[in-house]
């Protein structure tokens, strides 16, 4: 009877520890978890926007405080980058088709006079770019959730030499990787 009991704890004792064992392995999840676009009340788009993964902006001195009428894009193609001494500012991110719909933010903390987009090594998908200027207005440029080409694209123009504090964008690489590439122009 006793070794009954013995062989029925140590049964159990084994099965339990099989039991942890299998409990400790972690199983990997394809793609990163996503959360919804976050954006203010009166953000000028009302489209469903996209679940992303929020990658860690930078330290933003101003919030949007004002929403201007938002300007849809029109994949205005610039036939070559302007030359680098007139890029007073330039910021890139990288992105992955794995990773899905992703949202950015680049420190800007520059004036100029207006933005290039440059979409390099792949297709890029966007649905916006949010500029936020010193004052607090913000200018939201609508994508449409399109896809574009690599190139070298006009982004906004703002001809009175506005200081953009930063720029908030949402995309994701239609193609293996893209690169999203930003420049202010003064």
């Amino acid at each position: 009877m006793k070794r009954t009991i013995v062989a029925s704890l140590l049964g159990a004792l084994i099965l339990s520890l099989a039991a942890d064992a299998n409990a400790g392995r972690v199983v990997a999840r394809k793609g990163p978890r996503g959360t919804r676009v976050t954006v203010h009340r009166s953000f000028p788009i009302r489209r469903t926007l996209p679940h992303v993964v929020v990658r860690p902006a930078p330290v933003v001195r101003i919030a949007p405080a004002v929403y201007l009428a938002p300007v849809v894009f029109t994949a205005a193609v610039v036939a070559s980058l302007p030359p680098e001494n007139t890029r007073v500012w330039t910021g890139a991110e990288g992105l992955d088709r794995d990773e899905g719909w992703t949202d950015f933010t680049m420190n800007v903390d520059r004036r100029g006079d207006r933005m290039v987009l440059e979409i390099d090594r792949g297709a890029a998908q966007i649905s916006f770019a949010e500029v936020v200027f010193e004052n607090g207005d913000a200018q939201v440029v609508d994508f449409n959730d399109r896809a574009h080409a690599t190139g070298a694209y006009s982004l906004l123009n703002f001809s009175d030499g506005r200081k953009v504090d930063h720029v908030r964008v949402v995309a994701k690489a239609t193609t293996r990787e893209s690169v999203i590439r930003l420049y202010l122009i003064g």
